[in-house]
């Protein structure tokens, strides 16, 4: 039998199940009134256990400020991670922007809670999925439309101008606001809202109702308290858990596609030789190289890329795009990394730098990231543009 005394964001929410009690704390992350009530309530109630909405990662970079400068930038240009990278930080960038307005780091009252749990031996319970686990779920399950709208959002959300004062935070901390805000979610992006928010639910439910100890306080954003409480009354299973957190294999046409677009211009580039004009297959073969390099060369000037990464874009499109392995954006980022490698300072400061639009190319680190995007853009650019011009010269 289980009790719930409060429902609410404002106020912790108490529930006793099974002989346990678990008091959930619904926070904003770029709110001083959130990292207030949460160690008001850690004092207070004095649990056995903390949880708290993090993962491995991000709780290391939360409470490790100098964790950048460890970032080995090219060991992750050689592990294909530049996009989990970029993406990453255009999503921290927006949050704090967002906390400059207040003066709080995002994520302030989840460290405030681990702090004052370890301080006071206290267990600390890390009950979020794997970050990467979370965008890449997102990222395969959503169709070809969802995802240039999540791709459209996620650019917007860097060079978008927010206001906000702790009034309209406390707003925003509102249950029927949050629900409204969750509802349009799920009209505009179902597949995304699902997996950002509903599974994340269950995975917090289950791990804060299995963790150790008598009293338990955890400490979530308020977009999932409704969730995790409804969650908390039904009985989660660990094949349940396994599966939101397995990563979706790629399908079938994500990963024919890569393959298909050089089978084609090769198979293209063959007939020609054996059964069209070979002048116009030297004209199509010029063509096939001025659009990708060109167009991809564009990109990395645009990111202010250094003279030797522009030429790198050039002469690497051409043949990049005939090869699935490899893309024109991990040679010119690491052409870049290589001749203008991040120093101490850009290490030290992205977190401010991706705050602001001009930032982005000031920071050394950032600019990779930006030579990895735009030349790689502007190569997918060029292949379509060279295969028109293909069926046209062949």
């Amino acid at each position: 039998m289980d009790t719930e005394t409060v429902n609410n964001v404002e106020q912790p929410t108490i529930i006793e199940l099974d002989d346990r009690q678990i008091i959930l704390i619904g926070t904003a992350h770029i709110s001083q009134e959130s990292v207030d009530t949460v160690i008001q309530a850690i004092g207070e109630h004095q649990p056995d256990t903390v949880c708290v909405e993090l993962d491995e990662q991000r709780y290391q970079s939360l409470i490790n400020q100098k964790s950048w400068e460890s970032l080995n930038i090219k060991e992750v240009i050689k592990k294909g991670q530049m996009p989990f990278l970029l993406t990453n930080l255009a999503l921290s960038s927006y949050q704090k922007k967002m906390g400059l307005q207040t003066g709080v780091k995002p994520g302030a009252e989840l460290a405030a809670a681990a702090k004052m749990a370890e301080e006071s031996g206290m267990h600390v319970e890390l009950v979020d999925r794997n970050i990467r686990t979370t965008l890449l779920r997102t990222w395969r399950k959503a169709g070809f439309w969802n995802k240039m709208k999540v791709m459209a959002a996620l650019l917007g959300s860097l060079f978008e101008k927010q206001e906000l004062d702790e009034a309209q935070l406390a707003e925003l901390r509102s249950g029927d606001t949050l629900s409204q805000m969750l509802e349009e979610m799920s009209k505009l992006l179902p597949s995304v809202k699902t997996i950002l928010v509903d599974e994340r639910d269950t995975y917090m439910a289950y791990h804060i109702r299995h963790s150790p100890g008598d009293k338990i306080v955890a400490v979530v954003g308020a977009a999932h308290l409704p969730g995790i409480v409804k969650k908390l009354h039904e009985e989660i299973s660990p094949e349940t858990i396994a599966e939101i957190s397995r990563i979706p294999a790629k399908n079938s046409i994500s990963k024919a596609i890569p393959w298909v677009i050089p089978g084609i211009v090769i198979a293209l580039f063959i007939a020609g030789f054996f059964f069209g004009d070979h002048q116009k297959l030297a004209n199509a073969a010029i063509a096939w190289v001025l659009a990708n390099g060109l167009l991809s060369a564009l990109g990395a000037l645009i990111a202010l890329g250094h003279p030797l990464t522009v030429i790198s874009a050039f002469i690497a499109a051409p043949i990049t795009s005939l090869n699935p392995t490899i893309g024109a954006g991990f040679v010119t980022a690491f052409v870049q990394a290589f001749v203008a490698a991040p120093t101490v300072r850009d290490m030290e400061h992205v977190g401010d730098d991706l705050t602001t639009f001009k930032g982005w190319w000031r920071n050394r680190l950032a600019r990779v990231m930006l030579v990895f995007f735009f030349s790689s853009l502007g190569s997918a650019a060029g292949t379509f543009i060279a295969l028109g011009w293909l069926k046209n010269l062949l």
